[in-house]
């Protein structure tokens, strides 16, 4: 009997040195009936990246030493993070695993649409590129500091010092995402930069400037959404195949999906109000209530974050980082995240 899981797809900042080769290195070692058709797929990525005169997935992938100015370049951290994660929804066992609904974090939506079917390889290859542009050609920062003590449970005096810090520089500073035990705030840089020196340091490197980001999911990206409306109409947009839950935890269901309000507020809201990835885990968990919870690579970082959303809510018993870990250990564990090996392994079709 098939097991239902809920696929969640990564956002900006997951493609890294760690990472480098990934995206061949997996498709070497997929099972013979898909590795041809996810090679198709990266040909044809890297066509369009060739028609747009960008380096393509396969070089930057391949390339033979990690370079920040190359790989972190917005256009390009782009196309790696979603064909990695792109990549990897196809190489899930659909025989083991039944995907009742895709769901991400900031840039991981565009991933997540283009999952759903919700776009062609063209053109979310494409507007994934585009919208890169658009965003990190924007004003202001973006900054990341933990709500959440070392069991992950609410950290009420930090969530205080952050609220302190929203109202001090109200109509400057945002609520960019809700990440888990994590909030991510942005604005315009001198707002960030007075908050993050006002804030004290918690876990030893935070609060953390996230370097080459703008300020996401914000007022501050009207321009962008304003632009990104007018060059990917509604007419660039399919009926997803599979229901996607957004950064406000609604759902959108096939086959019902209304794709101009899709295109609204994957173009609009989505580019300029807050980001509330917690909620939509959380939404999905409790409506849905997955055997599993599969995270696309590349790289492992949304672990602790989808972890901490669920205790937040305290999910089948799930009230601190101990218990959470405790569930993982198990011979199939409830996250299941395909940039570790060993689940990655749990996941799909098998090895060649």
């Amino acid at each position: 009997m098939k097991k239902t899981a809920l696929v969640i797809c990564p956002g900006r900042g997951t493609y890294n040195k760690p990472e480098l080769g990934s995206i061949s290195a997996n498709i070497a070692a997929s099972s013979p009936k898909i590795k041809e058709h996810l090679q198709e797929v990266l040909t044809r990525i890297d066509q369009e990246r060739e028609q747009l005169g960008l380096a393509t997935v396969s070089e930057l992938d391949q390339a033979k030493l990690f370079k920040t100015s190359l790989h972190q370049k917005p256009e390009h951290a782009a196309a790696l993070i979603y064909t990695a994660g792109y990549l990897d929804f196809l190489s899930i066992d659909r025989e083991q695993y039944d995907v009742v609904a895709l769901a991400g974090n900031s840039m991981g939506w565009y991933t997540a649409m283009a999952c759903a079917e919700a776009w062609s390889v063209s053109t979310s290859t494409r507007l994934v590129t585009s919208m890169a542009q658009l965003t990190a050609g924007g004003a202001g920062a973006q900054f990341i500091y933990p709500i959440v003590d070392a069991d992950w449970r609410p950290d009420h005096q930090r969530i205080a010092l952050v609220e302190a810090q929203l109202a001090k520089h109200q109509g400057e500073l945002f609520r960019s995402i809700n990440y888990g035990g994590y909030a991510v705030l942005a604005g315009t840089e001198a707002a960030c930069h007075a908050a993050v020196k006002a804030l004290p340091t918690a876990d030893e490197r935070f609060p953390m400037i996230l370097p080459g980001h703008a300020a996401f999911h914000t007022s501050l990206m009207a321009d962008a959404a304003a632009t990104a409306q007018e060059t990917w109409p509604v007419a660039a947009f399919q009926t997803p195949q599979t229901p996607l839950i957004d950064g406000r935890g609604q759902q959108w269901l096939t086959p019902a999906t209304d794709l101009r309000a899709l295109q609204q507020y994957t173009l609009g809201h989505q580019v300029t109000e807050t980001y509330d990835f917690s909620k939509s885990i959380q939404v999905a968990v409790k409506e849905l209530a997955p055997d599993h919870i599969i995270l696309l690579g590349p790289g492992s970082g949304l672990g602790g974050a989808v972890a901490q959303a669920l205790i937040e809510i305290q999910w089948q018993g799930l009230t601190d980082k101990a218990r959470f870990s405790k569930r993982q250990t198990q011979a199939q564990p409830f996250v299941l995240s395909m940039g570790l090996p060993e689940q990655r392994a749990l996941v799909t079709a098998g090895q060649s």
